[in-house]
Parts: C-alpha cells; structure tokens; sequence
C-alpha cells in the first residue's frame, strides 16, 4: 500500500508542476533563481552560461552520478555484468531517503540495481552496487575522489556514494556539469535514464522516475536530480536536439519545481542561441606532397573530418576553412603521419582542427636501392 501511495503522490506531483519557457535569447542571472547553475555544451565542454559555477555546495542524489560512471566502467572491464546477482548488505539495507527497501539479504540483477539507482534514486541500491565494485562503500567512495581528480573537478569531496547528507560532501555546478559529461559518454546510461515508470521484485514494487523533465521537455535524455535539507532541490538535466547536446545543472532550487523551471530555461537557451556545424573535408587537402630521398617522388595524402563542432545559430555564415600543408617532406614517409592540418574559423575564434596525414608509406631510399635501380635499367657508367 505504501508503495501504491507513494508512486500515486510522484505523478500526482508532475501534473501539478506548470513548465513555461523565459525568452531563451534574454537569458540572465535573474531569470535563472537557483544559487549555482551551468549550461555546458556536452560535446566539447563549453560553458555556455554559468552562475556561481564554482561555489561549493551540496548536492544530495546528483552525488550518484559518479557513482554511476564507475559502474559503468565495471561493466565496460568485464568486472561485473548486467546479469550478476548483487547481495544487500546489512549496511546497504539501512540506509535511509529515497530506497527500494532492500532486505538484508535480499538479491537482485545488477540491472534493476541500476534502474533503481537511476529511476528511483535509490540509495541502498547504489550502496549495494559500491560494494559490489570495490567490496566496501569505503572503498569505493575513495575510487569516486580519485576519479574527480582525474576529471579535473576541484571543488569536490564524496563522503558517501548516494548523497545522503554529511559534512564536507560537496561539489559545485561546474564540477557536476564535469561528471555528467563523463556519466553520458557511456551511452548505455540512457536506456535508464529515459525510463519514466517500471517495476522491480517480478512487479512487485513500481518506480517512477524522479525526473519529471522526462514528461514535460523536448529532448531530455536525462539525468538525476537530487533533493536533502542541506543541498536544497538539484537537477543535471541531459537533453538533444537536432545534434546539439546540453548539459544543464541547477543546485540549491528553493524547491523542485523551480529547479525543473530553471533547468528547461537554461536548455531553452542552449538550443535557442546554438547549433552544431557539420564541417566537409575540403577538397585541396587530398593531393600529393613532394618526398625528398625516397624511393617515391611524393606521397598522397589524406584527410577525415569526422566530426562537428559547435556554433552560435547563424554563425554558419561566418565559417572559414584553411588548409595548411608541409611543402616537402623527408623520406621515410610512415602511413598516418601528420603533413598538414585543416582549421576551420568561426569570425576570428578557432571553431575546429583537423589533421591531414599520409596515405601511405614512402621508404628512404639507400644505396643498395640506387644500384638496384641502375642494374634494372642497365647503367654501366659509359
């Protein structure tokens, strides 16, 4: 009965929340009410809006969005998979918030440890699958630090592994804008974030995402929120369109119907004032390079623009293209060395850079190949 109320209450919540979207051009720090926001651009990492980006603050169940990054690279490794059976501990079972109702004991498929982490912010799921990455959530919460570091995220400190609040557990707007790009290179990620309603326990237990940009944004994909006493109402929210791919990351939201508002309007924003440039690899790169001492006269070379970079909309206008080749190279020659390079302008800022490489190898030619070439053609020195 209780868990009937509670997904009855969840989407009663979501019908009551109005989305409206501000003039996305007129973007300003009054237009956005949370304390700390980022709009990043989930390609390249560009901060395209920020407000107090580097303030450290709390931000509850965001917190398993790392959590998540290193689930999924356990599974990436072949360490653990979908399939096995995670055991709750004793310790996963006790924790409190936002759960599942593990059961000391109780067993379940790392899949629907993950859908519970996910869809329902459990935190006695996602303690249970630290323990089963790295035996303890001690242990596994010293992996989550070291891996910020490795991503470069200053202002963060995890004291657990699901958010729950603690002192001097803490991150910054900038910092989760960071970890959820990280979160979505893993592009598995979305087959659970997308997920609105599902079950658990063979139907026995139902969830609803805590998400509810799910139901009401063109686009979303994902991808936690977020909500203690101390870190106040929080969203990273994922969405795509039309190629272009926004990270939005509201913290400290009065309440979650204003973090929901104020994330929309910082996607609003994103897709209203950018776009993504799909660059064409220009014809004068694929053409021949003189080769001084080798036993070809020159070397074809090749080039791949293989990918697309972001622009303000309308900017397309704007692009220019240049293509900057070595005019002789010195044998030998090794397939896929760089000999030139395609940048591509967007007004006076660099937007894209491309390398141009050989096509193939060109050998260096020695004196056994020079008498060689003069008995094939029959020089007698006369």
């Amino acid at each position: 009965m209780r868990k009937k109320l509670a997904l009855f209450l969840a989407v009663s919540l979501f019908l009551l929340i109005p989305f409206s979207s501000i003039n996305a051009r007129a973007l300003s720090d009054e237009d956005i009410t949370a304390p700390a926001a980022v709009l990043m651009d989930a390609s390249g990492g560009k901060v395209l809006y920020s407000k107090n980006p580097h303030e450290v603050r709390c931000c509850a169940s965001i917190t398993k969005v790392m959590t998540l990054i290193l689930v999924m690279e356990a599974l990436d490794s072949g360490k653990i998979h979908l399939n096995d059976m995670v055991t709750a501990s004793e310790h996963a079972s006790s924790m409190g918030g936002s759960d599942i109702w593990l059961e000391p004991g109780e067993k379940m498929t790392v899949n629907d440890m993950i859908k519970a982490t996910v869809v329902a912010s459990a935190n006695d799921a996602a303690v249970a699958l630290a323990e089963l990455v790295c035996g303890s959530e001690e242990t596994f919460v010293s992996r989550m630090n070291e891996k910020a570091k490795q991503l470069g995220m200053k202002e963060t400190v995890f004291k657990n592994c699901n958010g729950l609040d603690e002192d001097g557990h803490v991150t910054s707007a900038y910092d989760v804008a960071v970890m959820s790009r990280e979160l979505i290179k893993h592009k598995k990620i979305y087959e659970y974030t997308g997920i609105w309603m599902d079950e658990l326990r063979g139907g026995k237990t139902q969830i609803v995402n805590t998400n509810k940009l799910l139901k009401s944004y063109s686009g979303i994909t994902g991808l936690k929120t977020g909500t203690t006493s101390k870190a106040g109402s929080c969203i990273t929210a994922t969405a795509q369109r039309n190629g272009l791919s926004l990270i939005s990351v509201v913290l400290g939201s009065e309440s979650g119907k204003q973090r929901f508002k104020d994330a929309a309007a910082l996607l609003d924003y994103g897709f209203a004032n950018y776009a993504m440039y799909t660059p064409k690899t220009p014809q004068k790169a694929i053409t021949e390079i003189p080769v001084t001492n080798g036993m070809s006269e020159s070397v074809k070379t090749t080039a791949f623009v293989n990918d697309r970079f972001m622009i303000k909309a309308g900017d397309d206008k704007n692009i220019t293209c240049s293509v900057k080749l070595r005019e002789s190279l010195q044998a030998p020659v090794k397939k896929g060395d760089k000999v030139g390079t395609i940048v591509y302008m967007c007004g006076k800022e660099k937007a894209g850079e491309y390398p141009v490489k050989a096509a193939e190898d060109v050998k260096e030619m020695t004196l056994t190949d020079v008498f060689g070439i003069m008995f094939r053609f029959g020089y007698t020195g006369k």
